[in-house]
């Protein structure tokens, strides 16, 4: 019995030392949340106003905006800018955004990817090496992003994209990652990046883009469309960048609260074992007065 009760004792100390861990890992990604959700929440206003900017200039069918940018082509070539974290511990938030941009693969465009004419820029390393392995066709140019995440390095991303398109390396770009919206709750996004999507419009009414250009239209669309492009790409980054804090944070909160159930399981079986221990040792002495008595 002393045997039993050792190995629970061993089994405590280890839960207790993962406990510690769990904690540990769960204040440090708390107050990496904080500096990330400033950093969207500041940014988020300023981003969703410009894309809403040139989605509406873009869809007036009296300014021919955008350029080539703005102009869909047959999707014979597509390619998926993927952002995961460089990390684990965080739940499923890797799992789930790999799932889906497999499932926008399969699902949208499964003849491209028979053609091999689907390929994958990966932020971050989880999705780069789970893709890899499963034979997808990826590229490891800014899985590293995360090690310095500064808006320059961003713009590297979104001009290669930009050039690509241009191009006519790809004819599609999606982005796919996770929109922070608290700690607890990161909704999985599959954003269109190029060609600039248009607005729906409606049977009644058109869309009207209701700005002065000043001094000459297509020079300021062309200066300002770049940098649109290049916000909406920073924003997505930083989305990724609290969702992947926030869903560390909680796994790791979750996994202490489990290690607390743990340890009051084991420490009822110790208690237990040990009791049972007594009743023996106790039985066998009375037994063995018993026995010289007689």
């Amino acid at each position: 019995m002393s045997g039993a009760l050792k190995e629970v004792r061993n089994r405590i100390k280890s839960v207790q030392s993962t406990q510690q861990i769990t904690k540990a890992m769960k204040m440090v990604s708390a107050a990496k949340l904080r500096r990330a959700q400033d950093g969207i929440q500041q940014m988020r206003p300023y981003a969703r106003k410009l894309q809403e900017m040139l989605t509406n200039i873009v869809s007036n069918t009296e300014v021919e905006a955008g350029g080539d940018l703005a102009v869909a082509r047959a999707e014979e070539k597509v390619l998926l800018i993927l952002i995961t974290s460089d990390r684990g511990l965080c739940g499923g938030y890797n799992a789930n955004l790999i799932k889906l941009a497999k499932s926008v693969i399969a699902e949208r465009y499964a003849a491209q990817n028979a053609k091999g004419q689907v390929a994958i820029w990966n932020v971050g390393k989880k999705g780069y090496e789970s893709l890899t392995k499963q034979g997808y066709k990826t590229d490891a140019t800014y899985k590293d992003m995360f090690h310095h995440l500064a808006f320059e390095n961003v713009q590297a991303c979104a001009v290669a994209a930009v050039k690509a398109y241009l191009n006519k390396e790809v004819d599609v770009i999606e982005i796919v990652y996770s929109q922070f919206v608290n700690p607890a709750v990161q909704r999985n996004q599959v954003e269109r990046f190029l060609p600039i999507p248009k607005a729906a419009r409606s049977a009644t009414s058109a869309v009207k883009a209701d700005f002065i250009f000043e001094p000459d239209k297509n020079a300021l669309i062309a200066e300002l469309m770049p940098k649109i492009l290049n916000t909406q790409m920073y924003k997505a980054i930083l989305d990724a960048h609290a969702s992947e804090h926030g869903a560390r944070m909680t796994a790791m909160d979750k996994a202490s609260d489990n290690a607390n159930e743990l340890i009051k399981s084991l420490k009822i079986t110790y208690n237990r074992a040990r009791q049972a221990a007594i009743t023996t040792e106790l039985t066998e002495i009375v037994s063995g007065a018993a026995a010289l008595q007689g």
